[in-house]
């Protein structure tokens, strides 16, 4: 592969020597390899642990005044504000995005570190109500190393997500990006330095999930494990996990489903439809991969929605007219036709798309598609992850809640309709770490992400998160209760 360009692991402040062994980095829309980064050795991953829980232990950034991390992850940020052209460029070549979904989404991924670095510098401990002259103060300090398991759909956006909260908490951050979308998150490391980010405090590792990220998840000297994936990546590097006590946040997908009441106007209803599901091909975790759709309106939506997504735009994602782009792999696009060709089996309408496609000959493209199913269905209750969206007519409002909750999945919902005492009452019902009312997809860096059921546990963004990269200590001062528990004849004595 000479003439590629190779990205080597960022350790202790430098991109480390390469690998023997490499890793193809293909552009989904064209199949063009890329790149190559390092498929990390566990003697590698061990080695990069050790340096990592040395740097930790100095102290240069675990004990650093919390007015110094703030300017960090501030300079950080503007840094990152200043280069989201070429960050844009790159998502999308990895990712096969469009590039205006890339442009709107990577220009909010600064307000993450602002957001954590201002949290560090203002978050307070505490003083408890202790009973008598004692005095009892809450302090929160870092774990120590921890790993982050990060996805190919939002390369950037997710790992910043994480990797801002455990920075601002204190901690040294290990991260491991998907193999299929890499180069993104390797670009952060030497921007974190120019950033004032002490070396050593962010180490960037590359490999394949079944063999790198493993070898960093059974790694006993971790503080905690962060993943965003799958419930078969959570199965695997759960037991090692327990048997190391390493506390694990994980964040493990979903079937969001879209609730659409007849107060919508329809032309609305199939624009909410539109945007909540088809938003990056389908690939996200809060996908609305079920729409919901009372019977009062039905009819009129299902002939606008065929419509409408027979028209979307797929095509080159560099493109700014496209509005679909491609799936990541061929395998992704295999899996969606194997989700197609079971709900069809099982007695499923198909209403538009369903097949693979392509731009020019190549890439891993799949139409935009609607299967008219029922509950239970094999579409209806597995995660796809692709455009491939299930339709389910509800009869009532109690049917459309019953139908939300019928999953194993409990990450986003939403709710669309003109009547606010519905609104609130619906989503009061609905089994979800999130719940949208009258939106979809939105997200704040103040706003706690995470989901119920198998859908993970924990939370990235928010207080929650930061707080999840800390660990409580109590001191307790005694100013006045004298031991004398053993003193002959003293009344009173306090032992608790």
């Amino acid at each position: 592969m000479s003439g590629l360009p190779h990205i080597s692991n960022w350790v202790d402040g430098t991109h480390a020597l390469p690998a023997a062994e490499r890793v193809e980095v293909i552009n989904p829309a064209t199949e063009a390899v890329i790149g190559t980064v390092d498929a990390t050795s566990r003697a590698t991953v061990d080695a990069i642990i050790q340096e990592s829980l040395a740097s930790f232990r100095r102290g240069r950034w675990s004990r650093a005044e919390a007015s110094e991390r703030y300017a960090v992850l501030s300079k950080a940020a503007a840094l990152l504000r200043a280069r989201i052209p070429e960050f844009v460029e790159l998502e999308t070549e990895q990712t096969g995005r469009p590039v205006r979904e890339m442009r709107a989404q990577l220009a909010r991924i600064p307000e993450w570190l602002e957001y954590f670095g201002s949290l560090a510098r203002v978050h307070a401990g505490q003083v408890t109500p202790f009973k008598g002259p004692v005095v009892n103060t809450l302090t929160r300090q870092p774990l120590g190393v921890v790993a982050q398991i990060t996805p190919w759909n939002h390369p950037l956006l997710i790992a910043t997500k994480k990797i801002a909260a455990a920075l601002a908490a204190g901690n040294v951050v290990v991260v491991k990006p998907s193999e299929l979308a890499p180069l993104s998150v390797l670009r952060l490391g030497s921007l974190f330095q120019e950033a004032g980010l002490p070396d050593g405090t962010l180490q960037i590792v590359c490999g394949y999930g079944r063999d790198t990220g493993r070898f960093l998840c059974e790694h006993p000297a971790l503080a905690k494990i962060d993943l965003t994936g799958g419930l078969a990546t959570y199965r695997a590097i759960a037991p090692a996990a327990a048997l190391n006590m390493i506390p694990i946040t994980a964040e493990l997908g979903g079937k969001a489903p879209v609730c659409l009441f007849p107060s919508l106007d329809v032309d609305h209803a199939v624009k909410a439809a539109l945007f909540a599901s088809f938003i990056a091909s389908g690939q996200t975790c809060v996908t609305g991969s079920r729409l919901l759709v009372h019977q009062d309106i039905y009819d009129p939506f299902v002939a606008r929605l065929e419509s409408r997504v027979r028209a979307l735009r797929v095509g080159d994602p560099t493109d700014v007219h496209t509005q679909i782009g491609s799936v990541i792999s061929r395998a992704s696009v295999d899996r969606c036709a194997a989700f197609v060709d079971r709900a069809v089996k099982e007695g499923g309408r198909l209403i538009c798309g369903g097949k693979p496609t392509d731009v020019d000959g190549k890439g891993f493209f799949f139409q935009p598609t609607v299967i008219e199913t029922h509950p239970g269905s094999d579409l209806s209750c597995n995660e796809v992850f692709g455009p491939v969206i299930a339709l389910l007519k509800c009869s009532s409002e109690e049917h459309i809640v019953q139908v939300a909750n019928d999953s194993a999945f409990a990450l986003g919902a939403s709710v669309w309709t003109n009547d606010f005492s519905q609104a609130h009452r619906v989503a009061d019902k609905i089994e979800a770490g999130i719940v949208w009312i009258n939106g979809h997809h939105l997200n704040d860096p103040s706003s706690p992400w995470g989901g119920f059921k198998e859908s993970g546990m924990g939370k990235e963004n928010g207080l929650e998160a930061f707080e999840s990269y800390t660990k409580v200590k109590s001191t307790v001062i005694n100013y006045g209760i004298p031991p004398t528990w053993f003193d002959d004849e003293i009344e009173n004595a306090r032992y608790g």
